[in-house]
């Protein structure tokens, strides 16, 4: 998964068993997991095969919540140049309850809470971007949350990178019941809305989207096992323009559209 395997998105924790915290604590609850990803027919950084081992934290807290998440990726063929078959990527994503921190009640129509967004992505080498921006939590019928962060995402500062973008990033969750258990179906969207740098410089970052959802059965729940625990699943991943490079514009294929097999653990 990427939380780009969409570090912006808060999916599990509303949803899923928190674990229990004293009483006076500003952590309210918080929700861990394991995932375990196969798929094949990844652009630009992947051979045929990959394989993901995903660790996802959410928590709430009485200022507001937090969501990380670290990839790990190993690929059965190494199309970049200098690539080890292995790397790993990361996102960690606080934000900040404007309705918590000032003890007003900020909801109006279908927004719950008002809050500021900040991400911090970080890759292999050089790879680091911070974003900033406002976020709404959603009250809409049929969804168990559902949530729009606005970003303005800006390289570290390394020499000759372009200006930065803005992103849009929805997160939601669904649970649908299915005979004795539930399907799950939840994911994010990262859509970078506008070019930055230049062609003609070198430094171009194409806009992009990228569309990350997940579809998981509540295998523990229906075996008996607890529920909310263990699922099996399929990610799809489309990935238009991937990591801001132009399709088109080198000599492989950057649009990606492909799909993963998950199994999923909670803890």
């Amino acid at each position: 998964m990427n939380r780009t395997t969409t570090l912006s998105l808060l999916l599990a924790g509303s949803l899923l068993s928190a674990t229990q915290v004293h009483a006076d604590s500003p952590l309210l609850w918080q929700n861990n997991s394991l995932s375990y990803l196969y798929g094949q027919n990844f652009k630009v950084d992947a051979g045929e095969i990959q394989q993901t081992v995903t660790f996802e934290h959410a928590s709430g807290w009485t200022w507001g919540d937090v969501f990380l998440f670290v990839d790990n990726k190993w690929f059965n063929t190494d199309t970049l140049k200098g690539s080890d078959g292995h790397t790993y990527y990361g996102e960690f994503s606080p934000r900040l309850s404007l309705g918590k921190i000032s003890g007003s009640d900020l909801s109006f129509g279908p927004v719950k809470d008002v809050l500021l967004a900040f991400t911090y992505e970080r890759g292999e080498g050089r790879n680091r971007n911070y974003l900033l921006g406002p976020a709404v939590d959603l009250k809409v019928p049929g969804f168990d949350r559902l949530a729009i962060n606005t970003y303005y995402r800006k390289p570290d500062g390394i020499t000759g990178k372009p200006s930065g973008q803005w992103q849009i990033t929805p997160t939601w969750a669904i649970t649908i019941p299915v005979g004795n258990s539930d399907i799950l179906f939840d994911g994010y969207i990262d859509w970078v809305v506008n070019d930055a740098g230049s062609k003609a410089r070198g430094n171009y970052v194409a806009k992009n989207l990228h569309i990350n959802p997940q579809i998981k059965y509540d295998l523990g729940k229906a075996m008996g096992w607890g529920d909310k625990q263990f699922y099996v699943g399929v990610e799809y991943d489309y990935w238009s323009n991937k990591y801001g490079i132009e399709d088109g514009s080198v000599p492989f294929k950057t649009d990606q559209n492909t799909a993963s097999a998950m199994l999923k653990v909670h803890f």
